[in-house]
């Protein structure tokens, strides 16, 4: 029951993407289409990674690691919002509160790393085919990995502790459709001008570090492929590298765009359409995009289907 100041006991209110009018109805069905398609497509992703041999490489094993974070992003958004907009509540507990921010900074910040590390792979594979089993190891792989989970929950850890450590004593609704860490510390009654210094150094290390990384990798990709003479071998490497490239623009330009946008430009109805962009539509695109263009993934799925 909503109080006179909006707030349900010592809940926090979603305002929610979506309203009860027949064209937010629609597009409130389109988003649970995309949710499910995400979901199989991401699992159907890991399954085949997981049972096909030829796809026991770094590469793939990098792969089904982004398709778990995926899968992980789209369930902790949409579960949660498709039963406050079918059941007309809003409200979300602190706790609830705490676990969608931890889990949400975690995965954003795993895959910025993850991102990275498939770069290096392809890198390595491009540019040092030869040394491949050497420099791309088992072992490394589960070093890179590990450090990107390890990494991106140390990030989610610290930021939802200290978001969730300040006074919230006025209004506690948060006008988006779950809870993110900025939305929710403008409702703050102290100052929080130093946490959001360190959410922004925050930024630059999450984001910026992993992305300067990635262009690296490609500008040494490229230099690699223009000396190439046969065209054929030119066309393999870009179209290796295209889907992964695409991944990484629809990400890391969403991601920037929210985060490291000065807070005057834009308004926060522009943030919650991004955050969805990112947070839904993202997710059902990554195995669509390697699915398509990687004729191993398509083969692995036409033995898999043939048995």
């Amino acid at each position: 029951m909503l109080n006179a100041n909006g707030t349900t006991g010592i809940n926090f209110i979603l305002l929610g993407l979506f309203n009860h009018t027949q064209i937010h109805l629609f597009l409130f069905a389109m988003v649970l289409m995309i949710f499910i398609t995400s979901l199989m497509g991401n699992i159907l992703m890991i399954i085949l990674i997981h049972v096909d041999p030829q796809l026991h490489i770094s590469m793939y094993f990098l792969l089904s690691q982004l398709s778990f974070m995926d899968t992980m992003l789209v369930s902790t958004i949409v579960p949660k919002m498709a039963a406050n907009y079918l059941m007309d509540t809003r409200s979300i507990s602190p706790t609830g509160c705490g676990v969608q921010i931890f889990l949400l900074l975690t995965l954003g910040g795993s895959e910025c790393f993850l991102l990275t590390a498939m770069s290096y792979d392809h890198y390595v594979a491009i540019c040092h085919p030869l040394r491949y089993p050497i420099l791309m190891s088992q072992k490394l792989c589960l070093l890179m990995t590990s450090g990107s989970w390890l990494l991106g929950g140390i990030d989610g850890l610290m930021q939802a502790g200290a978001t969730l450590s300040f006074p919230y004593c006025h209004s506690r609704e948060i006008n988006h459709f779950f809870c993110e860490a900025l939305s929710l510390v403008r409702l703050a009654c102290a100052d929080t001008t130093i946490f959001e210094f360190f959410m922004y150094v925050c930024c630059i290390l999450m984001l910026l570090i992993p992305l300067s990384l990635i262009l690296a990798s490609y500008s040494l990709i490229l230099a690699a492929v223009l000396r190439m003479q046969s065209a054929g071998a030119q066309k393999k490497a870009f179209k290796t590298c295209s889907s992964h490239l695409v991944v990484v623009g629809l990400f890391y330009g969403t991601i920037m765009f929210i985060y490291m946008r000065p807070k005057s430009n834009g308004s926060e109805d522009h943030d919650k359409v991004v955050s969805a962009f990112y947070t839904i539509f993202t997710p059902v695109l990554n195995p669509l995009i390697y699915s398509v263009r990687n004729k191993e993934v398509k083969g692995a799925l036409r033995r898999w289907l043939e048995k």
